[in-house]
């Protein structure tokens, strides 16, 4: 199959709370609720103990006692645990409480130390926490989490900032979460990524894809993968090495000549047809042995030779010649990824920035959090607080398209619209994982691949690379850079 991939929807809070808006009426809440305990009913199995409910003051206390109200008609005998003021709640999670109690059920302050060993249900705090738990709800957390026992979280795990996936003090540590209408960015990225365990999206009837409401997508290699762009394929046979482009890297200083022959050598497995390796180093190497087919150079012999895309930064340096081997990058009409030193530069020099902004071909750049701080004058944990807004940031500011490096890596484009990477694993935390993204996204740039398809496809491809080698147990102690790009290759080949 090709064409656009039907990526899954991602929704900030106050999109989220748009597309609400358009459902009133609609009994979300008991959908939820019972979507939600039909996935508990699944976990508790045949286990022998109770199941306790930790019902939170709002909405997403609601959202519990319309599980424990299924639940209890399943013939189950859940506790809950409420220490809220009914009155006080929101009208629908009044609602769903007072038909809770009218079927016989009630509610208890405090759960027994060992909450009863089968199940424990957080429905505290759902996507409108936007601050520290207090003292009495953080301490239910902290006891929940340290039970041992399987916790199901509805929406996000009580603490999870929803859009950042920032932890508010303390957080829940799910092993699943059921969450409704649409996935947040919270749960797959930041600390929200270690928290939410096993995520199932219940749409509640609604269609976020078609509500015409602001929502970015989760990337996934599957779907990707079934929607591979014609040139990765090899479908036609009349073809030659030129067919599938020339890609440039530019970098290498001294001691790091080893950045941009990791970038070629990826490259050459996702398909480019030739590669130009240019070094800074006067001491560049002849021939890379462990790939031979690279063309290596002197770094000023790659810019202006003709080239289809480029990749400037990876161990390129930040001196003087380094900045003047960017400025001429830039000057290229074709397109550029900026990596590495590429971006620290280009956040000491305000000309580069705004000569990359004044660029007609398309741009790309691969920040991790220490460089988008810099780039944007903040701290890494400014950065790391919203990294959706982080990478939308850049992007305006650099008018490219932009990978943020990290759990749940953050695309972000020049028209306001973003993705969340979901493939990857701690395996990818190791030196030059970094130089072979780049190398990736050049080739698929080399082989005419638009700008938005070309980060996707190698972001995407990079984790699930990296999640095959943990598969087959090469990995995620001891994983190096080296090894993704022939696993990458097979993956390509996998999906044609």
């Amino acid at each position: 199959m090709s064409g656009a991939p039907a990526l899954v929807p991602v929704m900030r809070t106050a999109d989220l709370r748009r597309v609400e808006a358009t459902a009133r009426g609609e009994p979300l809440m008991e959908r939820a609720g019972l979507a939600a305990a039909e996935v508990a009913r699944a976990m508790a199995g045949d286990r022998p103990g109770n199941i306790t409910i930790l019902a939170g003051p709002g909405n997403n206390g609601g959202d519990a006692f319309v599980v424990a109200r299924w639940l209890r008609q399943w013939y189950f005998d859940p506790v809950i645990v409420f220490r809220g003021d009914p009155s006080a709640m929101p009208p629908d999670a009044n609602a769903a409480y007072c038909a809770y109690v009218a079927l016989g059920g009630h509610t208890v302050a405090r759960a027994a130390p060992d909450h009863g060993g089968r199940l424990i249900v957080d429905g505290l705090f759902g996507i409108g926490l936007s601050r520290p738990l207090s003292a009495d709800y953080a301490a239910l957390v902290e006891d929940a989490n340290a039970t041992g026992v399987p916790i199901l979280s509805l929406d996000v795990p009580s603490g999870i900032d929803a859009d950042t996936g920032v932890v508010q003090g303390v957080a829940i540590r799910a092993d699943a979460t059921a969450t409704f209408i649409a996935l947040k960015p919270g749960l797959i990225m930041g600390e929200g990524v270690d928290c939410s365990g096993q995520i199932s999206v219940h749409p509640l009837g609604i269609d976020c894809a078609g509500s015409g409401i602001e929502h970015g997508h989760r990337l996934d290699w599957p779907v990707l993968a079934d929607a591979l762009p014609r040139v990765l394929r090899r479908s036609a046979r009349n073809v030659h090495k030129g067919t599938f482009g020339t890609l440039g890297i530019v970098g290498g200083a001294a001691g790091m000549t080893g950045a941009p022959l990791l970038a070629g050598r990826a490259a050459l497995h996702v398909g480019a047809g030739k590669v130009w390796v240019g070094f800074v180093a006067k001491d560049r190497p002849a021939v890379d042995w462990g790939q031979p087919e690279l063309m290596l150079r002197p770094a000023n012999r790659v810019l202006g030779a003709g080239a289809d895309a480029l990749v400037c930064g990876p161990g390129l340096g930040t001196d003087a010649a380094a900045a003047e081997l960017l400025e001429r990058a830039i000057d290229e009409a074709v397109p550029l990824v900026l990596d590495a030193d590429a971006l620290t530069l280009i956040s000491l020099r305000p000309d580069l920035a705004a000569g990359v902004f004044a660029r007609r071909a398309p741009t790309l750049a691969t920040p991790h959090p220490a460089e988008a701080g810099r780039v944007l004058r903040k701290s890494v944990a400014e950065v790391q607080a919203d990294r959706i807004a982080a990478a939308l940031a850049i992007a305006e500011m650099l008018r490219a398209s932009v990978v943020l490096k990290g759990a749940g890596s953050v695309l972000a484009y020049p028209d306001g619209q973003w993705d969340v990477n979901a493939t990857g694993n701690p395996g990818l935390s190791t030196a030059g994982t970094g130089d072979v993204l780049a190398g990736f996204v050049g080739a698929f740039l080399a082989q005419r691949i638009d700008p938005v398809m070309s980060l996707r496809l190698a972001v995407c491809l990079h984790g699930a690379a990296a999640d095959s080698c943990v598969a087959s147990r090469r990995g995620p102690v001891g994983l190096t850079a080296g090894e993704l790009a022939p696993v990458a290759r097979e993956l390509i080949n996998a999906s044609r």
